[in-house]
């Protein structure tokens, strides 16, 4: 016998139609990541930095990155509707698995470790002004180009 309570709780779980869960989210994330991170790794492999050099590859990845981010929230945000599964695909996924905190500190600690403390202090700042630089330019740049279009 099950109480009256136990009912009512089944009537306002209604099923949710397919595909508006949390797994198809959680599949978008992992091929956008995936397709990221197999670039960052591409993008190492062909512009391999020196042992105990600047890490410019993955400077630059972090900054392109950011600067692509910048312009993909303002044009899915503000000017255009997409899908619910692009923003977690690209922002999330590729983006997330195209950039990364990881092999940036990775890199600084391999920069203090070979002996090099400046350039580990110049890339961790250079970093991270480049990136937050980088999505505001973006941003700020799409959005008047994009409002300029409207007009």
């Amino acid at each position: 016998m099950t109480s009256p309570e136990a009912g009512s709780l089944r009537a306002r779980a209604a099923r949710r139609p397919p595909g508006t869960g949390r797994l198809p989210v959680v599949a978008v994330v992992a091929v956008g990541g995936a397709l990221g991170a197999v670039a960052r790794y591409a993008a190492s492999l062909w512009w391999p930095t020196a042992t105990g050099g600047f890490p410019w590859t993955i400077f630059w990845v972090n900054v392109v990155g950011c600067a692509v981010i910048g312009v993909f929230l303002v044009v899915i945000t503000e000017f255009l509707q997409v899908h619910r599964l692009v923003r977690p695909f690209f922002g999330t996924g590729v983006l997330g698995g195209f950039t990364t905190f990881s092999t940036y500190a990775v890199d600084i600690e391999r920069l203090f470790h070979a002996g090099r403390p400046g350039t580990a202090l110049a890339y961790l700042a250079a970093t991270l002004c480049a990136a937050l630089a980088a999505v505001w330019l973006a941003a700020t740049v799409t959005r008047r180009v994009l409002l300029g279009r409207q007009t």
